[in-house]
Parts: C-alpha cells; structure tokens; sequence
C-alpha cells in the first residue's frame, strides 16, 4: 500500500466495511452526518467512535480503542501506549519543532540509546522520515501509531510546557531575585509562564493519583517527582531559576513567606480538578544544600465520605470496630507507619460519630483534611501550644470524642490517659509494628500498666500494600520459604501457585494498581488487661494474644495474597520478616 496519503472518514469507512466490521447503513450514517464546529479538527478515526457503531466482528461498540487496533493492523504498526510518568520533555520536544510535529501528525514519544520512537495518526503518510532521519543521525527512527486523542493532548502540552519552563528561566536569569522586595516577587510570580507550569504540575498529580509532589533542587536543575501506590516517579526537570519560581509561586498560593527561605515552613492550599473535584494540599518546606525543597500532600475529601466497608474492613471487622466506638470513654489507637492510612481511617470514623449529639474535636499537626462536621485545632510549639496542653485545654470545652494526632511523648500520653479517665472517648495514633507493641511502647512512655489497662479499648494496626493489576496478574509457583514465614504457627495449607505481578500498559509496565488495607484488631479483653496489669513481658503478652485467636497482619496479608489481591513478594516489602 503507498504510504503517501492522509487516512479521512470516507477511507476509513470503506476499509471498516470492506473488512466487515460495519455495515453499509452504519457507513451512509457516518458519511452523511455534518461535523459540528468543534468537531472539524477531529481525526477520522474520532469521528467514528463517536456514532458508537456496533462491530460486527466482536459484537460490541466499535470504540476509539477498537478502531485503533484496527488501524494499526492495517498499517502494520505498533499501536504505542504513552506513560506520562516515564516521558523527558525537555528531550522529546528537542527532536523537533511543534510546527513540524502538527503538520505531519507526529510527535516524538521516547528516546533510546540507537533509535527515536516516533509517534504518527497517519501511518500511510511517512513523507516526512527522510527529513527527521538527517537531523537524527546516527539514531534510527522507530515508527509507532499513537491514538488522536492521545496526539491531540500532547502535541499541545509537550510544547506549551517547555515553551513555558524556558520562558520563565529566561525571565528569571534577569532577575536573580535573592534579595527582592516582596512586591516585586509577588508581580513577577504571576507572570504567565509560571502560573501555567504551576497548574500543569498540580493537575498533573490529580491526574496520575499522586499522594505527594516533591519538589527537589539539584546543582543544575530542579526535579519534580510523584508518589503513587507508595513508590516515587520522576515527572519532570527544569532549570534551578524556573525551578525557583515555582516555588516561590506555590509559597505564595499556600500564604508563606516568599522572603523567608532558611526556616521550614507549613501552610496549606486547597485546589480543583479539572472535573471540578476539591483537593487539600498541605505544603512543607525544607532548606538544602542547593535550595528550598518542598514536598506538598494530597488530600481528597471524598475519602471522608467513604464508609469504613469501602476502606477494606471486613464484614466481621466492621461490626466489631462499629461497637468499640459506641464507647462513651476509653481509649481507641489506630497504629502503623507514616504512609500507612492511619488519617484516612480516622478521618472515617470521626465523620460517622460526628452527629448533632456529640461534641467531635481533633488535635492535629498539622489538620491534614478541613472537615466542617467537627472541631479541629493544631498545635503550635512556637507559642507552646503542644499535644499535652492542647488536650488540657480542650478538656474544658466539653468535648465527647477527642482526636489526638499523635502520642509522641509522656505528657501527651498521660493527657490522653488522663482524658480517657474522666469520661472521654480518645482517638489516636502511635508508630509501632503492630498491635501488641503499642502496648509495650505506652509503658516505655512511662504510662503505668494498670492505667493502660484501665482506659485501652482496642488496638487497630494497619497497613498499605500494593494492589495487582486484574489485566496482567499471572500465577505463578509459589516460594515456599516466604509463604511458611508468613503463616508460620497459623495452619494454612500450601497452594500450588499464587498470583505475582508483570506488567502492562494498564499499570505502567509495574503490575500494580491502587493499594490495599491490611489489618490487625487487638481488642483489649479481661483476660489481657489482666497480663497488662500483671507487668507481663512482651512475648507472654504475645503468646496470650495468639491464644486468644486474634490474627495478625500477616494473616490478613495471606488471606490478601490467596484471594488474588496481592502478592507474596509485595506483602515482604511492607511487613517485616521478624
């Protein structure tokens, strides 16, 4: 076939018809439809999955996706599936100018170490290789069919950004602003330039999923990394000037000191999606060696408007956890690394017990999520406002239920006891492994045993791991060194063989997508009080637990791993191996 012409609507229906993928009434529809305005610049391919035709040969919609793959085969191309998270724009929009990418339909995808993967949505029109071929010499050009919408998007974006990152570094190199007026820094941020970047990249985030941005000065360029499914990805570079006019634009939004850069700072920022969803960020700010770093946390508060059942508590576990927090008085931990879900959880909880009958009020540092349903204050240690004298404090405001953000030290522990005593149902949180260490942390905290005994009500661990990719998950042997470790005293038989991760496109070639919960319930009986009260050592304690039948963390992981949800490996890296 020559491969000197531009694919439209009227061949690719005669091919999708001749190959008997629709009919001739579908292909009439098609033809005779007039585009609506917005609908001119369209590929072919768009305008036809848009009719939402039925395809014969599968007996479905013919989708964009569909029509693709169909192209692809036509044209002897691979259909290429671009990762956002795995793309250099700075390099890729070198390869050529935006001028010469729209008016061939290209745009160059990745590059490697002998070729350039080039991107077209007209695979039958390659008058344009010669061309790119001298200018990258001695690299080969890979030829890849890449879906419009896909094209449309980044042919704009790629460009946009880089234009705008050089723009402002530009800009910037004028100025140096190490020791400007405040007004004059204000004025500069808002220029063009940085606005757009800044959007880019905390749109960007939305999009991907990311728990956190960081942003991170380096001798020569500032990078922009995301964190999603607990694991850091690279997202971008750009100079140190523009780099630190982001920064300072983003201080600016959050109400920080722009001025101010050899002292953390905190603050907060609340932002939309595109789809109009809110967002809570909390931005934390920390001098380096080659500049300001800032790290800024996403909060959905659509989390809080999830039931506890979604967060992946058991039918058996919910009950129990519904009727602890029944509990007029007490003592409620919730325990686990930073990272681990504990806010989440918390937050859940609170929103279901914060009705017109009770006073809710939280002691954070700093409020992760602004919740209209109960009171939140934060501590501040510049004005010796901590956890202990936040809760003395708050103890005369007749609270029902106190959040405690954090037992970090005695006092704090023993104004929580305390609460707890006097007729207070107390939240809050500890970073221990597990449930039983909890118990052996308050008494390192110097909490005497009969007073942990007499206001704990129970004990929640938890952890996140990894979810596999439904697309790719394959089974595989089973490593039965690692499988008897985590189910070792616990009688579970061997299986054959497990899922494990490989790798698509729809995870991004890691195997995983989004995370799961896994938990560990230590409710606090009579006959444990009674080990806590008698000083017992940690083993008997322990020992006492696993008599009583409550299951650990890795127990709820091995039930995770045989239902498919994870697996083996990924489960190693979040608990330990002791």
């Amino acid at each position: 076939m020559h491969v000197d012409f531009n694919i439209d609507s009227t061949w690719c229906l005669q091919q999708l018809h001749q190959d008997g993928l629709i009919t001739q009434r579908d292909l009439d529809l098609v033809r005779t439809t007039p585009r609506r305005t917005e609908q001119q610049s369209w590929h072919a391919l768009q305008w036809i999955a848009h009719f939402k035709l039925c395809n014969l040969e599968h007996k479905s919609t013919l989708n964009l996706n569909d029509l693709c793959l169909w192209l692809a085969k036509k044209s002897g191309l691979a259909l290429y599936t671009l990762d956002p998270l795995k793309l250099d724009i700075a390099a890729l929009t070198q390869i050529m100018s935006q001028e010469f990418a729209l008016k061939n339909h290209i745009l160059a995808v990745e590059i490697q170490q002998d070729q350039v993967w080039i991107a077209t949505t007209q695979p039958f029109n390659q008058q344009w290789i010669p061309q790119l071929a001298m200018s990258l010499k001695p690299k080969n050009i890979s030829v890849v069919l890449l879906d419009p919408e896909t094209m449309q998007r980044y042919q704009s974006e790629f460009y946009s950004i880089n234009q705008a990152t050089y723009a402002a570094k530009k800009q910037y190199d004028r100025h140096q602003f190490a020791e400007p007026a405040i007004i004059q820094v204000e004025s500069e941020l808002d220029e063009q330039h940085i606005v757009q970047l800044v959007d880019w990249l905390l749109q960007f985030a939305f999009e991907q999923r990311a728990s956190d941005i960081h942003l991170e000065p380096r001798q020569i360029q500032g990078q922009v990394r995301f964190r999603i499914d607990g694991l850091l990805h690279c997202v971008h570079r750009m100079p140190m000037t523009t780099f630190n006019a982001v920064v300072a634009r983003l201080k600016i939004l959050a109400q920080l000191n722009v001025a101010e850069r050899r002292r953390p700072q905190d603050g907060r920022l609340a932002m939309q999606t595109s789809h109009k969803e809110q967002r809570e960020l909390r931005i934390s700010t920390l001098p380096t060696a080659f500049g300001e770093k800032m790290v800024l946390r996403i909060f959905d508060p659509m989390l809080l408007l999830r039931d506890l059942s979604q967060l992946g508590f058991s039918a058996n576990l919910l009950a129990t956890w519904q009727q602890l927090i029944q509990a007029r008085n007490g003592m409620i931990l919730v325990t686990g690394p930073t990272g681990s879900g504990k806010t989440t959880t918390l937050y859940s909880t609170l929103k279901q017990c914060a009705t017109e009958q009770f006073n809710v009020c939280s002691i954070e540092d700093p409020i992760e999520m602004l919740e209209p349903s109960f009171n939140q204050m934060q501590i501040n240690p510049k004005i010796d406002l901590g956890f202990a004298e936040a809760i003395r404090a708050l103890m005369r405001q007749d609270p029902d239920i106190i959040m405690v953000g954090e037992i970090r030290d005695q006092r704090t522990a023993q104004m929580a006891i305390q609460a707890a005593l006097t007729g207070h149902l107390v939240f809050s949180t500890l970073h221990t492994q597990d449930a039983v260490s909890s118990l052996i942390r308050l008494q390192d905290l110097g909490i005497q045993p009969f007073l942990i005994a007499a206001t704990l009500l129970g004990i929640l661990a938890q952890r996140l791991v990894r979810r596999l990719c439904p697309y790719c998950k394959q089974l595989a042997l089973v490593d039965a060194i690692k499988w008897q470790h985590l189910v070792a005293d616990y009688h579970y038989v061997q299986p054959e063989q497990l899922y494990r991760a490989r790798g698509c496109p729809h995870c991004r070639e890691t195997g995983f997508v989004g995370r799961i919960a896994l938990y560990e319930f230590l409710p606090i009986t009579t006959a444990l009080k009674q080990q806590i009260i008698q000083g017992n050592q940690h083993l008997h304690i322990r020992e006492a637990v696993y008599k009583a039948g409550i299951l650990p963390l890795r127990i709820a992981a091995a039930e995770q791993i045989l239902q498919g949800e994870t697996s083996l490996d990924e489960v190693f890296t979040v608990l330990p191996w002791g």
